[in-house]
Formats: C-alpha cells, structure tokens, sequence
C-alpha cells in the first residue's frame, strides 16, 4: 500500500533531522583542528548577524511545511501522549479514561511548544540563507518539478536505505577485522 505523500513527506523530515542530528554529534566527535593563526584583535565588536526579515521567515515557513518538518513537528506531542498512555494503561488498565481526559487537557500546553520549536526552525532556516534563496527554493517545492522531487523522496530514501544498510553491516565487520589484524601486528589483541 503507498505511504500517504503528507505522511511520508514527515517521515523525510524525521529523517533528515535525524540525519543533520548525527551530522552534529558527528562534528562535536571530531578531533579540534588546529587553531588558526592569531589574528589581529578588531577595533571594534563583531556585531551580531541581524535577525532575518518576516518575508524570509514566512518563505522558509514554506518550505519546511513542504518537506514536512511542519507536520512531523505537530506530530511528535500527540504521539508522545499517545505512548505515555499505552505504557501506563500496559499495567494501569483501571486508569485509561482519566489519563486520557488528563492528557487531552494538556495538550494544548504542549501543543505550544511545538508551535513554538517549529517558529525556531522556521527561523534558523531562514538565518541561514538569503530571503531570495529562501524564495527561490519556495518556489522551486511550489513547481511540478519541485512537487515531484517531494513526492519521490521517500521512496528514494527507502531504496538508498536498502542499499546502504547492507553496506553499513558489512563496513561494521570489515572495519573491525582490520583493526584487529594490524593491531595483532603491534602485538595488541582485542
């Protein structure tokens, strides 16, 4: 059975967090390079980069709600309701009707927050590109050509899950054979 678009459209912006996620531990992981050369200290403080216009915002409003990240967001305080209470219920049966009108009653508290992680996103998109690059990539989900690539990404992504999982497995080992052998070179075995 295919996957809703608007569903899957959330699935990719799980997983390109999730990505951009393992991309930041990543960079945290690595080794500090080398510091640059001293620098002469300027005259005056850098000023703080100005906050970006509303109509930058709003284009990358756009686009997040076109990949997705809109949905997935307003998803994740249901779905963390949803979980709480078929963990308690598990071993409270008794409780189910009074958890549930407990957590519709503070959904909406929660709900804000969500609204208010995705304003940050839309906000930290948009600081990070021009408003005419935002506009134009706007544009560019907006166009046939724009809605197909959302349409066929998750697809892609499922395909290059199955071939890099492999892949990845198969790394796993390698990687870790190779280690030993020229650590048993040095006399070290693990």
């Amino acid at each position: 059975m295919p996957v809703p678009v608007r569903t899957a459209n959330g699935a990719v912006a799980l997983f390109m967090l999730a990505a951009m996620t393992v991309a930041a531990g990543a960079q945290q992981a690595a080794p500090p390079a080398a510091p640059p050369a001293a620098a002469p200290a300027p005259s005056t403080p850098a000023a703080a980069p100005a906050a970006p216009s509303p109509a930058a915002v709003a284009a990358a409003d756009r686009i997040l709600g076109d990949i997705g990240v809109k949905e997935s967001v307003a998803l994740v305080v249901p779905g963390m309701m949803a979980e709480l209470e078929a963990n308690v219920t598990r071993t409270r049966p008794e409780i189910k009707d009074s958890l549930r009108a407990t957590l519709k009653a503070l959904q909406p508290e929660f709900d804000a927050t969500a609204r208010q992680t995705y304003d940050q996103a839309a906000t930290l998109l948009a600081s990070e590109m021009s408003e005419q690059e935002l506009t134009d990539v706007a544009a560019f989900f907006d166009s046939p050509s724009g809605k197909k690539y959302v349409a066929v990404t998750p697809v892609f992504l499922q395909r290059l899950a199955n071939v890099t999982a492999p892949w990845r497995d198969q790394l796993s080992t390698d990687i870790v054979v190779r280690a030993r052998q020229e650590m048993k070179k040095k006399g070290v075995e693990f």
